[in-house]
């Protein structure tokens, strides 16, 4: 628990103040002797200023990418505007001869505003099949899934259904999926 430093004083001066020895009394406190003679020595050293919380974020990252390079991967980006972070990151440890991954390729571009969304191609469901069926079995329709019963385990459930009737032309559910079932279910 975090206390602010108004309560590291006061119970500072209350340590100080007991007829208790400070084991006893930070024992009922219920604070670590450790912690207490920690903010103990910081107030003696700079009184109530060095109460203050410090901020517990180290000052150096271990393995921070240094600015220079960073530079040097957002120019290749610039130049090489048709490579995704993949590929500039492996083209970037062939040129440079210094391994920076896919992912940190990603956050420093992204953190350049470089990412562009993908460009997506938008189909639309046509309302009826190109290719219509003239009889039964010309096409088939297919769905496999998988479902898990509690204290059974996953079963798999496929079927085929007929495209000219939507009749269902066979099932199978089998607790393991294997080509055997399917081929069976299909010469059925």
């Amino acid at each position: 628990m975090r206390y602010p430093a108004s309560e590291k004083l006061e119970i500072i001066r209350l340590v100080e103040g007991s007829h208790l020895s400070a084991r006893q009394t930070l024992a009922k406190l219920g604070i670590p002797r450790t912690t207490f003679y920690r903010w103990y020595d910081r107030y003696l050293q700079r009184g109530e200023a060095g109460l203050q919380d410090q901020s517990p974020k180290p000052r150096h990252v271990w393995n921070r990418i240094p600015n220079e390079v960073r530079r040097k991967v957002v120019n290749l980006a610039l130049k090489e505007t048709e490579l995704s972070p993949r590929e500039l990151a492996v083209t970037f440890t062939d040129k440079e001869s210094y391994f920076v991954s896919e992912a940190s390729v990603y956050r420093v571009l992204k953190a350049h505003d470089l990412i562009t969304s993908p460009a997506f191609i938008v189909i639309e469901a046509a309302s009826e099949f190109r290719d219509k069926t003239t009889a039964i079995n010309q096409l088939w329709q297919t769905d496999f899934t998988y479902f898990k019963v509690l204290g059974w385990g996953w079963f798999y459930l496929s079927t085929i259904l007929d495209g000219q009737t939507k009749n269902t032309r066979g099932t199978s559910l089998a607790s393991q999926a294997k080509r055997s079932v399917i081929k069976a279910m299909v010469l059925c």
